[in-house]
């Protein structure tokens, strides 16, 4: 994994309820979706959490039973 990828996987993860956390992750979501790696439904859902430090987009995305694919990437990649 190259260092732009490294950091934007430790961008995306930044903890809920974090200032600025919602922002931080949609930015990093941009990324993956620009590189492909994420559907529009799920960048959606970022975009409309970030500005909701508190919100948890994985949440959202499990309630609305949408991105799976995108969820267990999020589990299961280190």
């Amino acid at each position: 994994m190259d260092e732009e990828t490294a950091r934007n996987w430790m961008l995306i993860r930044t903890a809920p309820g974090t200032e600025w956390s919602g922002r931080t992750r949609y930015a990093a979501a941009t990324y993956f979706y620009h590189r492909g790696e994420m559907s529009a439904e799920v960048l959606e859902v970022y975009r409309i959490c970030s500005r909701l430090d508190a919100e948890d987009p994985l949440d959202v995305l499990q309630r609305w039973r949408i991105g799976y694919e995108w969820v267990e990437r999020m589990e299961t990649t280190p």
